[in-house]
């Protein structure tokens, strides 16, 4: 099994919003919602039309994220393309969107 090296990189973090911050921006929609485990940004799954989660990686190369849709809870590694396990990742305030 792949493991991952970008671990180090999770951080204490706070959602950016509430909904994908760059379509909230833009008037865009979303599918699903991705939290970024590295600066607390908030963006959409690549099922939506801006697929801003992926774009915030390639722009900035935070590597792990973690679900932000309520009951879900999964954790993924964008460098090393494996899945994780956030249990204990350490989020301040909501797992998930509200919206």
């Amino acid at each position: 099994m792949p493991a991952c090296k970008h671990l180090d990189q999770i951080h204490p973090v706070t959602a950016s919003a509430d909904g994908c911050e760059d379509c909230l921006k833009m008037g865009g929609r979303w599918v699903h919602l991705r939290l970024c485990m590295a600066c607390g940004h908030v963006g959409c799954c690549d099922s939506s039309p801006n697929k801003h989660a992926t774009a915030h990686f390639r722009r900035v190369h935070h590597p792990i994220i973690r679900s932000f849709e309520p009951g879900e809870d999964w954790g993924w590694c964008y460098a090393d393309e494996v899945d994780l396990d956030p249990t204990d990742w350490p989020v301040r305030g909501s797992v998930a969107h509200s919206v």
